[in-house]
């Protein structure tokens, strides 16, 4: 069973406004089902990434079976990096 939650932010009226982060926070009961899981979380990223074309995404293991993935400015746009947070 995965249990996945999507921090959505609303819609905004003007560009500047846009460049609001955005993050999948995402929980594994299952090992097998973390890769499908993450792969579907970036994958909706990359899509809000490409409209501003200025960051791209990290994906962050908090605790085992336990994840963050989110637009991130330190991250180049068109790539994805790994981290295990402390």
């Amino acid at each position: 069973m995965t249990t996945a939650t999507l921090e959505r932010v609303p819609a905004v009226s003007s560009p500047a406004d846009a460049s609001a982060a955005r993050s999948i926070d995402l929980e594994f009961s299952n090992a097998r089902e973390v890769h499908a899981g993450l792969e579907e979380a970036v994958s909706e990223l990359i899509e809000v990434a490409a409209q501003e074309a200025s960051c791209g995404i990290l994906v962050t293991r908090l605790h085992p079976g336990r994840y963050t993935v989110a637009l991130d400015e330190s991250v180049p746009f068109g790539e994805t990096y790994e981290a295990i947070a402390a």
